[in-house]
């Protein structure tokens, strides 16, 4: 089927948008140094690229005044509390405390009021507190960036919705191991589970929350 054919079939169907709610945060996946640094075994360069990518949105999610939200990866010395998962993809078990490569990435270091949440499986939302500490502070919106596409961000993405947020993905700001996936599951994530932007719809988003509610006023 070509891709004109496969939006002609979701047309009317799964094309609906979400748009931004009354509060956004920024949550950021798993953007560490195993999938940026080369030659480890995780390196991905899409995704290097899309955590560069992923600095200004930082600065204005920052200048707004937006909740930032981290995730990392991190397993118990021979990954028993990393069950199936692990087992599938038994790279994941050099991911322990004291590991470099499971530092976030240096351009995208949290600040002093960031939360950062430890995560086991793909879903950021999966065994974590996530879903509650949203909750509380009132966000309705996801900014969700990160890695990878077919994994992680996914899986967060669906939890997202399926937990009763907005889901946005600049699409800039992800990255997978090949275009392929990438593409893939952000056509299935925006026909289903939130709205894939491009990173400028975003900044223009943010900039208008940092110029206060009159910039917004119609």
């Amino acid at each position: 089927m070509s891709t004109k054919d496969l939006d002609g079939n979701y047309r009317g169907v799964f094309d609906g948008r979400l748009g931004f709610g009354r509060k956004p945060c920024l949550l950021i996946v798993d953007f560490i140094e195993a999938y940026t640094t080369p030659g480890a075994p995780l390196y991905a360069p899409a995704v290097a690229e899309a955590a560069a990518s992923t600095v200004p949105l930082l600065a204005a999610a920052r200048a707004a005044g937006l909740p930032v939200l981290f995730t990392r990866v991190e397993f118990h010395p021979g990954g028993a509390d990393g069950g199936l998962f692990v087992q599938k993809i038994p790279v994941l078990r050099s991911l322990v405390a004291g590991e470099p490569l499971g530092r976030i990435v240096p351009q995208l270091a949290p600040g002093p009021t960031d939360l950062v949440l430890t995560k086991n499986y793909a879903s950021a939302f999966f065994g974590t507190s996530l879903a509650a500490t949203l909750t509380a502070s009132g966000v309705d919106t996801i900014v969700l960036v990160g890695c990878s596409t077919s994994g992680c961000i996914r899986a967060t993405a669906v939890d997202g919705l399926q937990h009763g947020f907005r889901v946005i993905v600049p699409r800039e700001c992800v990255g997978d191991r090949h275009a392929v996936p990438h593409e893939a599951n952000l056509f299935d994530i925006n026909a289903k589970y939130g709205d894939v932007v491009g990173i400028d719809i975003v900044m223009a988003h943010l900039a208008s929350l940092a110029e206060g509610p009159t910039a917004r006023a119609p």
